[in-house]
């Protein structure tokens, strides 16, 4: 069994435990990451780390360690479990509070990172592309709750999921209240027509890691690029669509809601992004071992 770091003590996982009062458990009141290590260096370790003081911040909770002490925690964890390729959870709850909402009645943050190994998230769909469905659950509203803050609230994201799951579809795919398309339930999401690449602003996503490198990766290669609101007509005709995310890397969609998309097979245009970024992620990173 592995062991999970939890405020300075590494324990073996099945005696990790947080109190019934954090405010995590009874409320979703904290913030996480998901990163990935690949052949002994993690990938994009600063820029996730950046984006989890970001959520922090604006949910205001305040991290109890430096960026480059929660660094070290990550690769110590890693070290600790003599892992080289593995999925990171690093967990940032509110804290033991009462059975209140008041979050100044939680002193003491929670600081908790868990590793382990996990292949790709959608197994061998990735040769033949993945079957998604649009759902009916929209997007949290950017004035309700803000989908760039990562926090452990996430039933909006398991709600499309469970819509997904009835309606036969390997991943939702969210609209927003405004009927423009956002993001699935876990990834976010990019079209391509006529030989350009286009997805949605970030407002009413999450500000992927991933979706940034992709995003390099495009204009590396040259091919034409543009952020802008996008819809369902957008979706039906694009020649390809393609999911990026740190758990999911890049995935080609091939079905959306019974409709094929272009060919119904991966385009030449994603495979050549999930080629380079497979590329990429085996040069780069922050080593675990020096």
């Amino acid at each position: 069994m592995g062991l999970v770091y939890i405020n300075g003590e590494f324990v073996p996982e099945e005696e990790a435990k947080v109190s019934v009062f954090d405010h995590g458990f009874l409320y979703g009141d904290g913030v996480f990451e998901g990163i990935r290590a690949y052949n002994g260096r993690v990938f994009k370790l600063k820029e996730h780390i950046d984006r989890l003081y970001d959520s922090a911040k604006v949910i205001d909770l305040r991290i109890p360690v430096s960026k480059n002490e929660f660094q070290e925690i990550i690769l110590e964890t890693l070290r600790r479990n003599n892992l080289r390729d593995a999925y990171i959870r690093p967990i940032v709850t509110r804290g033991i509070g009462d059975l209140g909402l008041d979050p100044r009645k939680c002193p003491n943050p929670n600081i908790i990172v868990i590793t382990q190994e996990w292949g790709k998230l959608y197994g061998d769909l990735y040769e033949k592309g993945l079957k998604a469905v649009t759902v009916c659950i929209r997007r949290n509203a950017i004035d309700a709750l803000p989908p760039s803050i990562k926090s452990m609230n996430y039933l909006n994201n398991i709600l499309a999921k469970i819509e997904a799951n009835a309606k036969g579809g390997d991943e939702a795919i969210f609209l927003d209240s405004n009927g423009y398309l956002s993001e699935g339930s876990g990834d976010n999401i990019f079209i391509v027509k006529d030989g350009e690449i286009m997805t949605p602003p970030t407002l009413n996503n999450l500000r992927g890691i991933t979706r940034a490198v992709t995003i390099e990766l495009i204009q590396k290669e040259g091919i034409p690029f543009k952020e802008i609101n996008l819809g369902l007509y957008d979706l039906y005709s694009a020649d390809e669509v393609f999911v990026t995310g740190t758990a999911a890397e890049i995935a080609p969609i091939t079905v959306i809601d019974g409709r094929a998309v272009g060919d119904g097979k991966p385009g030449k245009i994603t495979k050549k992004l999930m080629e380079e970024f497979r590329k990429l992620t085996e040069s780069e990173g922050t080593p675990i071992y020096e």
